[in-house]
């Protein structure tokens, strides 16, 4: 049996779309041995298992431009190869920091590849700083995984496409299943809100995600709805103050996953107004469809959400900050009831066929039992 050793930040229980990812694969790649190395996040070292898996904790000595940086990471490398001997080494990137120390620990016949979820996006001092060291990665790479078709012309990894290869996220769907006592919570949320149509979005507050085109469009919007705006971040108050004064937006702070649930069961639309492709895929995206939350979004050259979903099919598309037009697809799902249930049966059966865990993890088996 070969063995994958697999190169992440962090990794459960520490939570983000990589780490569930990272998880989902080390313990679903089921014709391997897998063991994971990644940072620790109290600056101690650990050696545990979660689910079977192996994991070695690295602790961080500082952090810098948002790279961890350890000084007795290629120690702690080397010496883990060494025990294990892995044919393959799986890492997620970006994380240059580990780039030049893959590259001395692994050995010629062994396997390097490379899963793509983001190019480095500041182009600033620490892209220069770190440019070369991806540049070597890359070429040594042996396979580079994307997580959509769409993101790869966009991307660095596109001047290496003959070895390139898509593997879609998924997303956990037991949790997006109605639980027991759910309906009456859903129909709490409706209540509150008079009957209203929903418009929802939950998410980071930062500025790729378009949440001032989402509270501008909402000028325009002619349906009797709501704008519920879940989630925190460094632009919640700026937010805030744009939002001011506008009496169909609110703010809901962070939510339970069971809250989360619920709202996104008891909306009629999903609010995606992310703007740039550091929204690279849109697991969020795929959340709200399984549960037939239906999406409006932008067109984005470089993500993958335009292909989570597809316009016209799943949900509605309009051109990038084009709030107007942003303002009248809502209007347009909101008034067509057979337009809406088309959409949401559509994005329901998109997810659950193709971006759930599951899936996933049987692409990747294929992807990994032919390499």
């Amino acid at each position: 049996m070969k063995t994958i050793l697999h190169i992440s930040k962090y990794y459960y229980p520490t939570l983000g779309g990589i780490e569930s990812v990272a998880k989902y694969l080390a313990e679903g790649l089921d014709g391997f041995g897998n063991i994971v190395v990644c940072f620790s996040t109290d600056g101690k070292y650990h050696e545990d298992e979660v689910n079977g898996v192996k994991v070695f904790r690295i602790p961080v000595d500082f952090s810098f431009m948002s790279q961890d940086v350890c000084f007795s990471y290629y120690h702690y490398l080397k010496k883990i190869y060494g025990m294990y001997n892995p044919e393959v080494l799986l890492v997620h990137c970006p994380n240059p920091f580990v780039y030049p120390l893959v590259m001395r620990v692994v050995k010629r016949t062994d396997k390097v590849v490379l899963l793509w979820h983001s190019d480095i996006l500041s182009k600033k001092l620490m892209y220069t700083l770190v440019k070369p060291f991806e540049t070597s990665i890359l070429r040594r790479a042996d396979m580079i995984i994307s997580t959509s078709p769409n993101y790869i012309p966009f991307s660095v990894i596109n001047g290496y496409v003959n070895k390139v290869q898509v593997l879609q996220n998924g997303i956990y769907t037991p949790n997006f299943v109605k639980h027991e006592g759910d309906d009456e919570r859903i129909n709490v949320i409706k209540d509150k809100y008079a009957g209203k149509k929903i418009i929802f979005y939950v998410g980071r507050h930062v500025a790729y995600k378009g949440l001032d085109c989402l509270i501008e469009s909402e000028r325009f919007v002619k349906s009797d709805c709501v704008f519920l705006i879940g989630g925190s971040g460094p632009l919640t108050e700026t937010l805030k103050k744009k939002a001011s004064g506008r009496q169909r937006i609110k703010f809901l702070g962070r939510l339970s996953d069971d809250d989360l649930r619920c709202y996104l069961y008891a909306s009629d639309i999903f609010g995606f107004s992310s703007v740039t492709k550091a929204e690279a895929f849109g697991v969020a995206l795929a959340e709200a469809m399984y549960c037939g939350c239906v999406p409006v979004c932008f067109t984005l050259n470089g993500s993958g959400v335009n292909w989570v979903s597809l316009g016209g099919q799943t949900g509605e598309e309009v051109a990038l900050r084009d709030v107007k037009a942003y303002a009248a697809a809502i209007d347009k799902v909101l008034s067509d009831k057979c337009l809406h249930g088309k959409y949401a049966t559509a994005g329901h059966d998109r997810i659950k066929e193709n971006f759930t865990c599951k899936a996933a993890v049987e692409k990747a088996n294929k992807i990994f039992n032919s390499f």
